[in-house]
C-alpha cells in the first residue's frame, strides 16, 4: 500500500483539523446560546472554506505523491491513479 502524501507532515495536517473541528463546535455553541443568523451563517462560510482549503491542500499532496509515483512506475497503475485523481477533483468542485 502506497504512504499518503501527508505523511511527512501528519501532525500540521491534524493541527488544521483540529482547527476545523473547533470551528464546528463553535457553530454549535453560537446555536445553543441563540447566537444571530447571519453571525452563524458568517461562522458556517468561514469553515466551508476552511475544509475547501484543507480538502485542496490533500489533494495537492496526492498529486505529489500517490499519482507522481504511479506515473513514475506507468502501466495500468498510471493511469488508474490519474482517473481516481480526477474523479477526486471533480467532487470537490461540486462541493
Amino acid at each position: 500500500m502506497a504512504v499518503p502524501g501527508y505523511t511527512s507532515h501528519k501532525d500540521d495536517v491534524l493541527k488544521r483539523l483540529r482547527r476545523i473541528e473547533g470551528q464546528v463546535r463553535g457553530l454549535q455553541r453560537m446555536v445553543e446560546e441563540g447566537t444571530y443568523c447571519i453571525d452563524v451563517l458568517t461562522q458556517i462560510s468561514a469553515a466551508t472554506k476552511a475544509l475547501q482549503s484543507f480538502g485542496l491542500t490533500m489533494m495537492e499532496d496526492h498529486l505529489h505523491s500517490c499519482v507522481a509515483d504511479a506515473i513514475a512506475e506507468g502501466g495500468d497503475q498510471a493511469r488508474g491513479k490519474v482517473e481516481e485523481a480526477s474523479r477526486a477533483i471533480a467532487r470537490l468542485v461540486r462541493s
